[in-house]
């Protein structure tokens, strides 16, 4: 029996399935919707825990695979768990290594028993079992582990998509009972591809197994946006109402949007901190790249409405800091980024609990389409 876990639906908007909740952890509490800032490696990049909590930033993800490559999942446990590790107190969820199955397959052979991968830091040989996900997780420390599951591209054939999804089913089963820990939730992912009677026969067999949590895996992965908003249609309203439920890796601002229209509670994505470093900022008027030369001498700061510290700068300033190659324009880039994404959540969860979520997201994408002349704002996805 968990200890430390619960979730509790506080809100429903009036038109849509989007949902305000508190998902309760041992380090803390999640107000939903919420997204998750990604630190893979124990860092979410260029930024410091200070930082990152000045973003108002609740919960953060952290990489199994990666950690377990480096420095190892017992070098974590043995310098205080990866909460300690990072100097972070509040809830982390990692990832399991399924996503690894996909973007790392031309390093990655695939068996039943377990997927191994030939190391993209020295060529040794890692093999993940359900049970090794399950046993590093545990070692890593985090609130929330994930269970190993067969992601893969999309388009592909059905019969992968469905071997794929049917694997992913005894691999969760694997996991739950590899499972040690009563202060660790470990949350299903359903698989299945595009396909309506996979993802519902997925979603039915993981929720029998009474998981304290539901991802939607396997989008964002080479399907249309539309495609996605789709699967979550008929995917989500499988889900248990009274669990969480995660979309993974989805990060764009009207993706989020859209999750949540249709009742999604938690977000990943390295979009903020990627396109941060790139020289992209998001903002009420939509994307700013901050390269371009027209902002070579703009006396005003990204968002006039934003708190954050790269605010208080002049964007020609920012666009400097990126033509010097100075470090500190991507920190500056990708702390505003986080900064916006928790205030466009903060603002949604308000806009639910008025029962005014659709009226809210009119508003949002309208500021978005008035705005901005720096097009392209999905350029720079995982």
């Amino acid at each position: 029996m968990m200890s430390g876990f619960s979730f509790e639906v506080l809100a429903q908007d009036a038109g849509t399935a989007a949902r305000r909740g508190e998902f309760r952890t041992p380090h803390g509490n999640v107000s939903t919707p919420a997204f998750m800032p990604v630190g893979t490696q124990g860092s979410v990049k260029g930024v410091t825990p200070a930082q990152l909590a000045a973003t108002r930033a609740q919960m953060i993800l952290g990489n199994t695979y990666h950690l377990a490559l480096r420095p190892g999942a017992e070098v974590v446990r043995n310098l205080g768990g990866l909460h300690g590790f990072m100097d972070w107190d509040g809830p982390i969820l990692t990832d399991s290594g399924g996503f690894q199955i996909f973007s790392l397959r031309d390093r990655m052979s695939l068996t039943e028993e377990a997927a191994t991968f030939r190391s993209h830091i020295d060529g040794s040989l890692v093999t993940i079992s359900p049970e090794e996900a399950v046993r590093l997780q545990e070692a890593l420390g985090s609130d929330v582990a994930m269970v190993l599951d067969h992601v893969v591209q999309l388009p592909n054939t059905q019969e992968k998509i469905r071997e794929a999804m049917e694997r992913s089913i005894r691999w969760a089963r694997r996991c739950q009972h590899a499972a040690t820990r009563d202060d660790q939730a470990l949350f299903a992912i359903v698989q299945g591809g595009l396909d309506r009677d996979l993802r519902q026969f997925c979603a039915a067999e993981l929720v029998a197994l009474d998981f304290p949590g539901y991802a939607i895996g396997g989008l964002s992965v080479g399907e249309p946006p539309e495609a996605m908003y789709e699967v979550l249609d008929y995917t989500v309203p499988e889900l248990p109402e009274a669990a969480p439920r995660y979309l993974m890796g989805v990060g764009r601002p009207l993706d989020l949007l859209e999750g949540i229209r249709r009742g999604v509670d938690l977000f990943d994505c390295v979009m903020p901190t990627r396109n941060g470093r790139n020289g992209m900022a998001f903002t009420t008027r939509g994307p700013v790249r901050v390269r371009n030369a027209k902002h070579r001498e703009e006396t005003r700061p990204l968002d006039e409405t934003c708190p954050c510290e790269a605010c208080r700068h002049s964007l020609g300033y920012l666009r400097h800091l990126f033509q010097a190659e100075e470090m500190l324009g991507p920190t500056l880039l990708s702390i505003h980024n986080l900064t916006y994404y928790q205030r466009l959540l903060a603002e949604t969860r308000a806009a639910i609990e008025a029962g005014q979520l659709t009226a809210f997201i009119e508003q949002i994408v309208a500021g978005w389409e008035a705005g901005n002349d720096d097009r392209q704002q999905d350029s720079l996805q995982e």
